[in-house]
């Protein structure tokens, strides 16, 4: 369970067992940059989900997968939203390798979240 308290203006604080994301907006929204905006946040847990994901797999099926970069940006937003998400395997893989890494990346829970019909229960305490 994730707890966040204010800590001053914008700024809030992020924390699950002992760590801690400071999350801001840009001074341009009003906020003083001190951290990750929220949609930077979901960004990233997308690209880490994905990288995680993918070197799990290749561990367990012995492919020799030395580092995954993902690149995740938001195109646009709305009822039909678009995130884009570009992933670079490094290693010595086959065409075969790659390939199956690639449908494997949207197996990672957090892409399998994100592109179901979640619903949000939101209640005042």
């Amino acid at each position: 369970m994730i707890q966040l308290k204010g800590v001053h203006n914008l700024v809030v604080k992020s924390t699950v067992r002992t760590h801690t994301i400071i999350s801001d907006t840009s001074v341009a929204s009003g906020g003083q940059d001190e951290g990750m905006n929220p949609h930077e946040i979901l960004e990233t847990a997308l690209a880490a989900c994905t990288a995680i994901t993918l070197k799990m797999y290749a561990k367990r099926k012995n492919m020799a997968l030395d580092d995954v970069h993902v690149e995740v940006t938001t195109v646009s937003e709305g009822k039909d939203s678009v995130l884009s998400r570009k992933v670079h395997l490094v290693g010595a893989l086959s065409p075969e390798d790659k390939s199956r890494l690639m449908e494997i990346a949207d197996k990672c829970p957090i892409h399998k979240l994100i592109m179901s019909n979640v619903t949000i229960q939101t209640e005042s305490v």
